[in-house]
């Protein structure tokens, strides 16, 4: 093989690997915050009896609460504590909209994979989503969002990646942090959302997700497309010249 054409190859090579990257999720959080996705579907999980675990159809994907993870209401020493809402974070889930303070509405809590080790939360989509919303209560390091495509898992959140804007473990106003998770490229976009901790516990409510939506020519056609142009230049480097 000459020279060009092996390192014609190699660039070839490189640009698919770098397709391939490493999926990321982009956080961004703020105590007060609010989606900041259009098109958003929004859950507020108010119709679900608070004890409550199992799988649940909700609009655009399915719910799994795995025991020792449940529905929640108000707060229980030791195991749980209901988020609280500010600057007007309850606008939209649910009508009335939810006004600031304690969260008095049901919301999910994961458990302690230290108790019960199948202990999770688990939002199964229809579709790959690009952006994911969370009220995020008492933020703990313990707390953990798992970002799935099939079985792969793209990324993981931490209450390490929270708690710079917030301290860890507050059950105060300044604990709970609306979340926003965006899929940083194509590659990283989720079907499937799991939440757990290994500590009591994970509080969380008012989520609200959107899908992905592709844009221009997909990824893989665009290679081809540069690869054949690449190849092009290959033979017309070898064809002989006219006189």
């Amino acid at each position: 093989m000459s020279t060009f054409r092996a390192a014609l190859l190699g660039t070839v090579l490189a640009i698919g690997g770098a397709v391939a990257a490493d999926a990321a999720v982009i956080v961004n959080s703020a105590i007060g915050g609010a989606p900041t996705a259009v098109g958003v579907t929004r859950d507020n999980f108010d119709n679900l009896a608070p004890g409550s675990s199992g799988v649940f159809a909700r609009s655009g994907y399915t719910l799994t609460i795995t025991p020792g993870a449940q529905v929640a209401s108000g707060n229980v020493g030791g195991q749980y504590a209901a988020p609280v809402l500010s600057g007007a974070n309850g606008n939209g889930f649910g009508s009335p909209d939810q006004p600031d303070g304690v969260n008095a509405t049901p919301y999910l809590t994961s458990g302690s994979t230290g108790s019960v080790a199948a202990s999770a939360i688990t939002f199964s989509f229809s579709a790959p989503q690009s952006y994911l919303g969370v009220l995020w209560g008492s933020v703990d390091a313990y707390n953990s969002i798992l970002f799935y495509s099939g079985a792969t898992l793209l990324a993981t959140v931490t209450g390490n990646d929270v708690n710079a804007v917030i301290p860890n473990g507050s059950q105060a106003a300044d604990g709970t942090a609306y979340v926003n998770l965006s899929a940083s490229n194509a590659a990283s976009a989720f079907d499937r959302v799991v939440f757990r901790s290994s500590q009591f516990a994970f509080e969380f409510d008012n989520v609200a997700f959107a899908p992905f939506v592709p844009t221009g020519v997909p990824v893989p056609a665009s290679l081809a497309l540069l690869g054949m142009g690449l190849l092009g230049l290959v033979a017309a480097r070898r064809r002989p010249a006219h006189a």
